[in-house]
């Protein structure tokens, strides 16, 4: 195999004494190492658990009939996964990812549906064995958040949830309506890859950076922070602001918010030849709040729609629960991602 052999070079590579002379290099090679790694480790465990399957078919006994019914369920799922991650071919798909989600103009009812969409993603997020951590977080006045920015890691995540990147819309019957009228809220995804510095290729001028600090709100107790650890990042020439406040240093606050805003910076920046692109084409058109990309409906049916592919599933909560990876892979397939 191909990457079996260029896991090998790089393996090599890593045991000369001089490997790490250049640090910033040395640490793309350990990532590259890490990714062929995991790859190669997977397809070598279906190789086997495919031969050892095929072993006891062999065998031809009948009591063993469940046994290997049941063990062809998991290899059907296992290549399904496997199949799934090959559509992930993006720059950044196999990085980790920042999320945030921001509640659209509602007041309360949309505040809350932010909070059910919180939960929808960190309930996807521990289904697949991604870590989440809050990185900075608004809550709302009676009920949800006003917006929240989570850290996702693992390989892949990146890949996965840019699909969710957009407006998401809920129709219900308000629960904060004295008269349980049916009410339609939204809000807003972002969808940002983590990436180092080098891979960016972002260049932040301190100049460019205005820093203000702030204690960190918090539950009260033993929680509330006494110094000023939490940070607000303002890139003055684009006007973008990140904030974070989750750990409880100063200098680890400003890294993390570094972080988002090499992301966004690159983001603006992909939007900007995507823009240009589509007007040489003529067919560039102007993304309106209005334009969501997926209903959620609880109310007069049940039903949750994506709009850019069609792909829907009729039992809401198991969507509202994290499973979305229908709506991911409609979205894959569908050459939308691309």
């Amino acid at each position: 195999m191909g990457k079996e052999l260029q896991l090998s070079q790089l393996e090599k590579d890593v045991e000369d004494k001089d490997f790490w002379n250049d640090s910033t290099n040395a640490q793309k090679v350990m990532k590259t190492v890490s990714g062929l790694r995991e790859d190669v480790e997977s397809w070598n465990s279906l190789k086997q658990h495919v031969h050892d399957l095929t072993e006891l078919v062999r065998l031809g006994d009948e009591t063993l009939r469940g046994e290997i019914e049941a063990e062809l369920i998991k290899l059907e799922a296992d290549l399904d996964k496997r199949s799934f991650t090959m559509m992930f071919s993006g720059l950044y798909d196999h990085d980790g990812a920042i999320l945030a989600i921001h509640a659209g103009a509602g007041g309360t009812d949309s505040q809350d549906w932010a909070g059910m969409l919180e939960r929808m993603y960190l309930r996807w997020a521990e289904d697949h064995g991604f870590t989440a951590e809050i990185l900075d977080s608004t809550p709302g006045e009676e009920a949800g958040i006003k917006s929240i920015t989570i850290a996702v890691g693992g390989r892949y995540a990146y890949g996965y949830l840019r699909s969710e990147k957009g407006v998401h819309r809920l129709v219900r019957l308000s629960p904060f309506d004295a008269a349980h009228r049916r009410h339609t809220s939204f809000a807003l995804i972002e969808v940002l890859p983590q990436v180092s510095m080098d891979e960016a290729n972002i260049e932040i001028n301190p100049g460019d950076i205005k820093m203000d600090v702030f204690r960190s709100s918090g539950a009260g107790g033993q929680n509330v922070q006494k110094n000023a650890t939490a940070v607000r990042l303002t890139h003055l020439p684009t006007g973008i602001v990140v904030t974070c406040q989750n750990e409880r240093s100063q200098s680890q606050n400003r890294e993390f918010a570094m972080n988002i805003l090499r992301a966004r910076l690159l983001e603006l920046r992909q939007a900007e030849r995507e823009e240009e692109r589509a007007i040489l084409r003529g067919e560039y058109t102007k993304a309106e709040w209005g334009s969501q990309i997926r209903s959620y409906v609880l109310h007069p049916y049940q039903m949750v729609k994506d709009h850019r592919t069609d792909f829907q599933v009729g039992n809401s909560q198991s969507v509202l629960d994290g499973e979305l990876d229908g709506f991911m892979e409609a979205f894959l397939k569908s050459g939308s991602g691309s």
